[in-house]
């Protein structure tokens, strides 16, 4: 899968799993971390509003596809206007030709389970952005694509960020919250070895004795079953703050010499998991669900707080990342402001998205170049937005609604029946 492992938009942190040791410490009690966050405090980020491009009429399909076989082309597809000027030109549309041009190799050779295409329909257009000026990217996506619309292409798109939080290599005063790799003893099963109905599906858990049974859960963890085995990655100084980048399943951890640690998602421990904010808003304690609310509540109260993250039975689990990144779903890195997760089932994994919101910011092109546990079905989509205060700002407040077109290659359209 992707940078967020565990699934899922930041704005649907409250859908999304999450294991950070200990009791949370009051806002002015417990330790202090010797480096906080950088940045500081939460920026707050006002949304930009903006008036959507309408969605097209698409005429659906006679018949409802089994739900294993649903994608672009069974959901219904509408050709789209002309995009000659619906990209505008600037930073965003730069941004997407760098994105675009990483995930070339691979979306040459990737299965499309969308249906919309096969790998050789990108063949001109990679190799036309190889040395196409990224000070004329608008023209690249005019000339070398055409928009679809698919389903009725009623676009709902989240956000996402890198966290940057505190951190250390090893524990000492301020940094008390364990970061867990992969315990070798965490084992998945593919039952479809078993039985040819159960093909598709796997369950994690452990061996004791001669049993097969579940993997130890959040409270489990968190009260301290894997310590002392040797699976300590490194150390936390904020529980809050390594909740939500365990939401997003991979971050920086800005180290007490001034360095930085870049970790990444290794696994989870295989118990399903509880949405904190869902289940916040259901018994009165927050209004709203952005990670600002929900963390607001959690510092305000610690005790409480740690119970209701207790509730949640699913824990990550992570590595040490080198070279670039983050990586998404393809294999390469991200692209902060270019980057959107996709249901690869109607999106083929590398393809530009055009998008028409009410909010501003994430106007323009994107290439869905990730994926999400949160992230399903047509139209859906999650904007990655970087790292740093201003990134975990847009992002933790994201939320936004219009219409969506993919970009498929010229000629596309015309042989999927679209004239």
């Amino acid at each position: 899968m992707s940078l967020r492992r565990s699934g899922g938009a930041l704005a649907a942190a409250l859908l999304l799993s999450a294991c950070a040791g200990g009791v949370i410490p009051p806002g002015a009690g417990g330790p202090a971390p010797v480096r906080p966050p950088r940045g500081g405090g939460e920026t707050v980020i006002s949304p930009v509003p903006a008036t959507p491009r309408p969605t097209l009429p698409v005429t659906p399909p006679t018949a409802t596809p089994p739900a294993d076989s649903a994608n672009a082309v069974s959901a219904g597809i509408a050709r789209g206007p002309d995009i000659a000027s619906l990209i505008p030109p600037g930073e965003r549309s730069r941004k997407a030709l760098q994105a675009f041009r990483l995930s070339c190799p691979s979306l040459m050779r990737r299965t499309d389970q969308s249906g919309l295409t096969s790998g050789s329909d990108w063949n001109n257009a990679c190799a036309a952005a190889s040395s196409w000026p990224e000070s004329s990217a608008n023209e690249f996506f005019s000339r070398y694509f055409e928009a679809v619309q698919v389903g009725p292409g009623t676009a709902f798109v989240t956000g996402y960020y890198e966290p940057e939080i505190a951190g250390a290599r090893s524990r000492q005063p301020g940094y008390q919250v364990p970061i867990y790799r992969r315990p070798s003893h965490l084992i998945d099963v593919n039952l479809g070895l078993f039985s040819d109905s159960l093909k598709g599906k796997t369950i994690r858990g452990k061996v004791e004795g001669s049993n097969f049974v579940p993997f130890d859960d959040r409270s489990q963890i968190v009260a301290g079953s894997l310590a002392g085995r040797g699976l300590e990655l490194a150390w936390a100084a904020d529980p809050v703050e390594f909740f939500f980048l365990q939401v997003q399943g991979s971050g920086r951890l800005l180290l007490p010499d001034g360095g930085v640690m870049r970790i990444g998602y290794d696994g989870q421990n295989g118990r399903d998991y509880t949405g904190i904010g869902k289940l916040m808003k259901d018994r009165g304690l927050i209004q709203a669900g952005s990670m600002q609310d929900i963390m607001q509540y959690l510092r305000a109260h610690p005790e409480e707080g740690a119970a209701i993250m207790n509730e949640n039975k699913s824990c990550v689990f992570f590595r040490e990342l080198t070279g670039a990144g983050p990586l998404g779903a393809m294999g390469v890195a991200v692209t902060p402001e270019a980057t959107v997760a996709a249901d690869p089932r109607y999106v083929p994994l590398g393809a530009p998205v055009l998008l028409s919101l009410d909010r501003a910011e994430p106007n323009g092109i994107w290439i869905a170049q990730d994926t999400g546990g949160a992230i399903k079905g047509a139209n859906r989509f999650d904007s990655f937005w970087g790292a740093g205060s201003n990134a975990r700002g847009i992002a933790g407040g994201m939320s936004a609604r219009g219409s969506a077109l993919i970009l498929l290659p010229v000629g596309s359209a015309a042989r999927l029946g679209q004239n």
